[in-house]
């Protein structure tokens, strides 16, 4: 497996997001979380990222007319538009749904259990994170 470029080279885009998603809120935050090397949502998107790579090695490896990278080119679309769209959308809901848990904590104490809102990615998120990940296979290729 390890020599195989098209596995390899997405697997790597994918580790250097999530690094990047650390510096980035490194920079924004002041402080080192090392949280965001396995979490989902924040900027750049590393599901974006991981699947442009794959779509762009496949379509290298197996030219742009092969049905591997019709599946590939499709399967990014979906991957992209789940994160921005319903993902997205889930962590709005969570996001409210822990404000009216404040508040009913307030009130009287109730078993808190927070959801996690950071789960899906705005629509600049993903784009950053398709163009980070299909800059990086062009060079890496």
């Amino acid at each position: 497996m390890l020599g195989n470029r098209t596995l390899m080279v997405p697997t790597y885009v994918w580790i250097a997001t999530q690094v990047m998603k650390v510096l980035i809120n490194l920079w924004l935050d002041r402080r080192l979380d090392f949280r965001y090397l396995v979490s989902a949502g924040g900027m750049p998107s590393s599901h974006s990222a991981l699947v442009t790579s794959l779509a762009i090695a496949v379509g290298v490896q197996e030219g742009v007319g092969s049905p591997l990278f019709a599946v590939a080119l499709v399967f990014a679309t979906v991957v992209m538009y789940d994160a921005a769209g319903v993902r997205q959308a889930v962590g709005v809901q969570a996001r409210i749904l822990n404000y009216i848990l404040d508040d009913l904590y307030a009130q009287r104490p109730i078993s808190e259990k927070r959801l996690r809102e950071l789960i899906g990615h705005t629509p600049i998120q993903v784009i950053v994170g398709a163009l980070l990940g299909a800059g990086l296979t062009l060079l890496w290729l």
